[in-house]
């Protein structure tokens, strides 16, 4: 995996891609869970599990010195939580 993720390219688009992608399966996984186990139906916050995995793929990259990847998932990470607050709210 490293020698894959270090051929990555550093800019912000790459980055916002895999901040988006992440929390995307994550929470797909969090909706089969709370669509299909009948006691955690009203558990909305396992969706914050799916934007948390960000901060891990952040810290990362930045590790690898790639800032650009990780200022993009950390773009896509806010606006992620936006989303999920605007579906909290509304």
């Amino acid at each position: 995996m490293n020698n894959f993720t270090k051929k990555l390219p550093n800019s912000v688009w790459m980055g916002l891609a895999i901040g988006l992608f992440l929390p995307f399966i994550g929470c797909a996984m969090a909706w089969y869970i709370i669509n299909h186990v009948s006691y955690l139906a009203k558990a909305d916050l396992l969706y914050i599990a799916g934007i948390g995995v960000n901060a891990f793929t952040q810290q990362y990259f930045f590790k690898l010195n790639k800032e650009n990847i990780g200022r993009g998932i950390l773009a896509a990470t806010f606006l992620c939580a936006f989303v999920f607050f605007a579906y909290k709210v509304f």
